[in-house]
């Protein structure tokens, strides 16, 4: 009787315990379940994100998107678009608001601790933007200086670094620090130079610094783990054959961005 009771026992913490395990997640499986990718973007990073006259996202990135929905779905308009910032899309992402993001996300080792990466699909450099009747030269003349940066973004650790001594003025996004800059409200501004020439396409009040101090590899974002192996082999995939092909080129010639 004893042994029976053991038995039994044994069976039902077996049994429980198997109940308890929760099935290991699979972003991939459950995006082609519902029929669409979610992508977190910018909506204020021409040419990367931006909205068009007409309120409609345009931009490389919003490109880059429909193609990957393309390769998964077989249709590029399989892709629904949430509009993020520098400062919260990572939580978007890790949240599950969102299944990746393709919105200017630096590669960087502290963001490898909170989330996966695919290949960079775009290399970028930062770089600093000034009034023409400011004397700034260098990154180091911005020490004593107000300088605005974008929250979220890798602009502030390049400063601190660099400038120690600056005041670090930051907005929420970069149409409102472009303002800031114009009204004369900081000496200089900084961010990567792809979104600075967009700023600044037309206007020559004021200039970008030709030095370059930093690389800034654009890639795409995901959950971390597991759950994301398939979804990031197939972005990946994705990102070769448009290099191999010719098509990323296009895209980046198509939104200035060709270097």
């Amino acid at each position: 009787m004893f042994k029976k009771i053991v038995c039994v026992l044994i069976f039902m913490c077996i049994f429980l315990c198997g109940c308890a395990t929760p099935k290991s997640k699979n972003d991939f499986k459950m995006i082609k379940k519902r029929g669409r990718i979610i992508v977190g973007v910018r909506s204020d990073t021409k040419p990367f994100g931006y909205r068009d006259i007409n309120g409609n996202l345009q931009g490389f990135d919003i490109d880059l998107a429909r193609a990957i929905a393309k390769h998964i779905f077989a249709d590029m308009g399989a892709v629904e678009f949430v509009p993020v910032t520098a400062a919260n899309r990572i939580s978007m992402l890790t949240s599950g608001k969102v299944d990746i993001l393709i919105a200017t996300v630096s590669v960087t080792d502290q963001r490898r601790m909170l989330v996966d990466f695919s290949k960079p699909y775009y290399m970028a450099g930062q770089a600093i933007l000034v009034k023409n009747n400011r004397n700034v030269a260098t990154i180091r003349q911005l020490n004593g200086k107000r300088v605005i940066i974008v929250y979220g973004s890798t602009g502030e650790e390049s400063v601190r670094l660099n400038a120690p001594e600056a005041i670090v003025r930051g907005y929420k996004d970069y149409g409102l620090a472009y303002k800031a800059l114009k009204k004369g409200d900081a000496d200089a501004m900084i961010a990567d130079d792809t979104i600075l020439y967009n700023l600044a396409l037309d206007d020559r009040s004021v200039k970008i610094l030709k030095k370059r101090f930093s690389k800034e590899p654009y890639a795409v974002a995901f959950r971390k783990g597991d759950e994301s192996t398939q979804l990031k082999d197939a972005v990946n995939f994705t990102i070769d054959l448009m290099e191999h092909s010719g098509h990323l080129r296009k895209l980046q010639k198509k939104w200035g961005i060709w270097k």
